[in-house]
């Protein structure tokens, strides 16, 4: 058992002289006088300055143009057709509708400058078996502005818009069971020409309002048979004249947003205010009201609806509404 505890204890000691020695080992050696020689370097060395010479490279031409027009056309077609037999006792006539609609809108914007273009063409008639043909819609209507940025939401504009109508327009009635028409306005019967200078809030890309400070509307009736000697059925036109201009403040505002998916709301509302006779019933309102749900790639339905009140045309408020099922084109999709 001795020699056995004597073994561990010379073991333990070698062991500790050889960590004393790996200590030892690591001491620095100061090398001032020693003559140690490296090894020369395998890499190749220059004792020269370096020159560099450029290089000339040749420009990469990118073939490419700048467009800063953005085009829109819209192109819908609504049919709706009933027919009966004699003995049908449900009631009802045999009809067919068909209706038109091209939208076309030309935008520019580059820098500080911008441009836009719209182009709104509307018709469509009803035929029913035993009546006359009636007219559902028609518009004519093609606005123009050019507008510069003042701020973030500030711009200076200018437009000119021009509204008429493409077929004759009648009221009709009926007399010992015959039914007779009477016309009542044409096409430049009446037209409007407007043109507005003034400012232009903008906030968003669907919100905008137009404060036309210096706005004149010229309104042409070119038919003088319309008028039929009563003034207050010639749109304001004296008689004997065949156009009439207004000096006026002017106030648009246009909406145009898709409200849910697949479904847009497009709303403009005008406001003419002339600056002889001023007075709240010498001013003129419109409101058109455009509600369009996609069902597919190319249907949809739409509703639309206008209420007007200009007494140049008629004491009372005016007002229409068209629900319409149909087929719609939009280019570029």
């Amino acid at each position: 058992m001795k020699n056995y505890i004597a073994a561990i204890i010379i073991i333990l000691s070698f062991c500790s002289i050889q960590l004393y020695a790996q200590e030892i080992d690591t001491i620095p050696i100061n090398t001032k006088d020693l003559n140690i020689k490296l090894k020369r370097s395998p890499l190749p060395s220059r004792l020269l300055p370096l020159s560099f010479e450029p290089v000339k490279l040749k420009p990469l031409i990118v073939n490419a143009k700048v467009n800063y027009w953005k085009t829109k056309t819209a192109i819908g077609i609504n049919i709706n057709q009933a027919a009966f037999s004699d003995n049908w006792k449900g009631g009802g006539v045999n009809s067919l509708a068909v209706g038109g609609l091209l939208n076309y809108k030309a935008e520019y914007n580059k820098n500080s400058y911008s441009y836009v273009s719209e182009v709104i063409l509307q018709y469509g008639k009803v035929k029913n078996k035993n009546q006359l043909q009636k007219k559902t819609t028609d518009r004519i209507y093609w606005d123009n502005k050019a507008s510069f940025q003042l701020s973030k939401n500030w711009f200076f504009f200018g437009s000119i818009n021009f509204e008429s109508q493409f077929d004759n327009g009648y009221s009709y009635s009926t007399v010992n069971g015959t039914e007779t028409a009477r016309l009542i306005s044409k096409f430049m019967g009446p037209g409007y020409l407007t043109e507005s200078v003034g400012f232009e809030y903008k906030p968003n890309k669907y919100f905008s309002t137009r404060i036309g400070t210096g706005t004149a509307r010229q309104t042409f009736v070119l038919d003088q048979d319309l008028a039929q000697n009563d003034p207050t059925k010639n749109f304001g036109v004296p008689l004997g004249k065949t156009f009439r201009n207004e000096l006026a403040f002017q106030v648009v505002s246009a909406f145009d947003k898709d409200i849910f998916t697949n479904t847009n709301l497009k709303a403009r509302y005008a406001m003419f205010i002339p600056y002889e006779n001023i007075g709240w019933v010498r001013i003129d309102h419109r409101l058109d009201v455009a509600l369009t749900a996609k069902i597919n790639r190319f249907m949809n339905t739409s509703l639309t609806g206008v209420v007007l009140f200009d007494k140049d045309t008629d004491p009372k408020v005016q007002a229409s509404q068209t629900l319409a099922l149909g087929f719609a084109f939009v280019f570029p999709r």
